[in-house]
């Protein structure tokens, strides 16, 4: 095993490790507990870097840093198969960003048994991380359950107003849409004849011996919906903005920001290629729940007027046009939902972060009860007003979301201009919630709630220690945004290589 091999291994484990170290340098006191954490959510993110420089998109078979290791689980065709192609790539490396950036700013927060809060949110960062570089449909699901449970602790212990029902409603919902798509994974696996979870393997004896209509049908039916609920596909929904609401930041910033992007990866990487048929069969129930989310949930997010539970909705309306990219199955659309993916994630992270830095300086998140905060706070009004415009994919460089929702309203536009036309509405409803929330938490007048509250405590500007975490993400969303084939190049060659949206492109 050469060392570029062994960085996913590390990846995936430093976390992990630290999580049971964190605990015992609990009895060291905090500042043993904070480097400690620090250095685990740090070291995953230098690897993904290298990974990202050192990856080479000519290798056989699309996928790098490649290594298999035995589980005694072969007799089922279970093995830790570890790799990354292009489209996994730019993902694993914006689960390790939102992790530095959610592991710094959990450090310094004043959670109760800080020690195991960080180590929750370390296991988090373990499976996120392998969830991206697995190779093996079974390691995929494992990683994504590693990754979920800490969620549930972590909302149902450390969370705000009401997070006894949010944890709850999480729980039955998620776990829902895990049985739905595990249910999907192994009829492929059991209908396949492969004998084997392994993807390359699964793909090359599908392409051979493809599943027959009915199978295609529900297996991909399941995967579909199972997927969707864990993305918070319209109608299945309403868990994200309760428990994103309820969630402490961090979570809520790693949950949002990178696993939810588990079924729509899923989707991409494995449904998709392996039931090409299945997206024809479901076209018409993908379009409109995915228009559900844009103009549905987009019209629930202007009436909120609480900040999370406004940025909550704002985070499932944006997935409406990730499935969307899907549905137009060309290379542009589905490139355009992975770019859209890794935007939403550094976007998401930012805002929910910058969103409890408001709720201490305001003692509400009610945006109503707010106002002028500009005056006092104006790194942090810029930093809000920054990563707004992210989020609603202002037209410009050096915004990495416009370029993921451009290519998915191209692709529209060839795949069906009618759908395209629905969808846009979906700028104008972002436009006007964004821009409200900015005039009414940081310009205008102070309103009386929040002047009562400066007569108890002293509002101040960000913190050196609140400035590095979001500089992390904005400055990550502006590379991207400015040098867009940074990632496009190896997404776009990945996808060129999948035979079904070859024909995809072919047939428009």
């Amino acid at each position: 095993m050469n060392d570029s091999v062994s960085l996913l291994h590390f990846a995936i484990a430093v976390p992990l490790i630290a999580a049971f170290a964190t605990l015992w340098a609990g009895k060291l006191g905090r500042p043993a507990v904070q480097i400690v954490s620090v250095t685990g959510f740090a070291i995953p993110t230098i690897l993904a870097i290298i990974a990202w420089v050192l990856y080479n998109p000519e290798v056989a078979g699309g996928y790098d840093f490649v290594t298999r290791h035995n589980t005694g689980l072969e007799a089922v065709g279970i093995s830790l198969h570890l790799g990354l192609n292009g489209v996994a790539l730019p993902l694993f490396v914006m689960a390790a960003v939102v992790g530095l950036a959610a592991g710094l700013y959990a450090a310094q927060s004043k959670a109760e048994n800080l020690s195991r809060y960080l180590f929750c949110l370390l296991v988090m960062q373990g499976g996120l991380m392998g969830v991206f570089a697995s190779i093996d449909v079974f390691f995929f699901y494992f990683f994504h359950e590693l990754a979920l449970i800490p969620t549930f602790v972590m909302v149902g212990v450390w969370g705000g107003r009401d997070r006894g029902y949010a944890a709850m409603k999480m729980t039955i919902y998620l776990t829902l849409g895990a049985m739905l798509s595990l249910a999907g994974l192994i009829a492929l696996y059991v209908k396949s004849g492969a004998e084997s979870f392994d993807l390359i393997t699964l793909k090359a004896h599908l392409a051979a011996a493809p599943l027959s209509e009915t199978v295609s049908h529900y297996a991909f039916g399941l995967l579909l919906f199972g997927f969707g609920i864990l993305v918070s596909l319209w109608p299945l929904h309403t868990w994200a903005p309760l428990g994103y609401g309820a969630a402490p930041s961090s979570a809520a910033m790693l949950h949002a920001g990178v696993l939810k992007k588990f079924g729509l990866y899923g989707l991409i990487q494995i449904a998709v290629p392996l039931i090409p048929g299945g997206v024809g069969q479901w076209e018409s129930w993908i379009i409109w729940l995915a228009l559900g989310n844009v103009v549905i949930v987009g019209l629930v997010t202007m009436a909120q007027r609480d900040l999370k539970q406004m940025l909550g909705y704002s985070s499932v309306m944006h997935m409406g046009y990730a499935f969307l990219g899907i549905a137009a199955m060309s290379v542009i659309g589905v490139a355009g939902a992975v770019i859209m993916m890794v935007a939403h994630g550094l976007t998401v992270a930012l805002l929910f972060m910058l969103s409890t830095m408001i709720h201490h300086r305001t003692q509400t998140f009610e945006m109503e009860e707010m106002g002028g905060l500009s005056k006092k706070a104006p790194v942090l009004s810029a930093f809000f007003v920054c990563g707004m415009m992210a989020s609603i994919a202002l037209p410009g460089p050096g915004l990495a979301n416009f370029w993921g929702e451009f290519g998915i309203f191209v692709s529209l536009w060839q795949f069906k201009p009618w759908v395209l036309f629905v969808a846009a509405t979906g700028i104008i409803i972002s436009a006007i919630y964004a821009l409200r929330a900015i005039a009414n938490v940081f310009f205008g007048h102070e309103s009386e709630d929040f002047l009562e509250v400066q007569k108890e405590h002293t509002v101040v500007d960000m913190t050196w220690a609140e400035r590095v975490p979001a500089l992390i993400l904005i400055l990550v969303l502006f590379f991207i945004g400015f040098f867009p084939k940074t990632i496009s190049s190896s997404i776009n060659e990945a996808l060129e290589s999948e035979p079904v949206y070859q024909t995809a492109n072919a047939n428009q």
